[in-house]
């Protein structure tokens, strides 16, 4: 009891942090205080904390690779659920609320304009990740298929990246900044990759 309490009340804190941006870009939407676009600010946001919670979630074997700390992967899942639920937001924020369920003109958009159909790639792409994170799905998918289905996540991170790199105008500090850190994180993961394919090889 006191060691599955112990395991729990680390991931409430991290849930409960990770739902505070929420919180917060909401209530400064619906007190209008997000400045004179607060629509585009509002999803300007919710579209950061998606790649940051992303990353976090994507760090997390890397982290354990590099440093030999196990404890990172105990939040992995949780961290890549808070990513869904802000890329969710991201996108009713632009579905409801931008263009107000207008349909026809979301289908012309994400067919002529470039940055919102990686997104929405991206975010197509998450769902069924999102969907098979329990470890009944684990179980049913087999883990070798649940495996291969999930390293699509590092294509949807890209994909992220993408559309917030063209979806800025002027400063591409921060979008450049997620690129750089997921260079690195997919480098990590291909080394570890190709030591391990090395160490099969060679004769016992």
């Amino acid at each position: 009891m006191a060691r599955s309490l112990r395991q729990r009340v680390p991931k409430m804190v991290v849930g409960l942090l990770g739902l505070l941006p929420a919180a917060r870009t909401g209530w400064l939407f619906f007190t209008n205080n997000l400045g004179a676009n607060p629509i585009a600010e509002a999803m300007n946001q919710l579209g950061f904390w998606t790649l940051t919670l992303l990353m976090a979630s994507l760090a997390c074997t890397p982290v354990k690779v590099v440093t030999g700390w196990k404890t990172p992967l105990r939040f992995r899942k949780l961290l890549g659920l808070l990513a869904f639920f802000y890329a969710t937001l991201h996108f009713c924020m632009y579905f409801g609320v931008d263009q107000f369920f207008d349909f026809g003109e979301i289908g012309r958009d994400i067919i002529k304009r470039k940055f919102i159909t990686v997104g929405f790639a991206a975010f197509v792409l998450l769902i069924p990740l999102a969907i098979t994170s329990t470890n009944r799905m684990v179980k049913r998918l087999g883990f070798p298929r649940w495996k291969r289905l999930h390293r699509l996540v590092y294509l949807a991170a890209t994909l992220g990246v993408i559309h917030f790199i063209w979806r800025v105008k002027s400063d591409y500090r921060q979008p450049l900044l997620f690129a750089f850190v997921l260079l690195v994180l997919l480098s990590v993961r291909v080394v570890d990759h190709l030591r391990g394919r090395t160490r099969h090889a060679e004769p016992s």
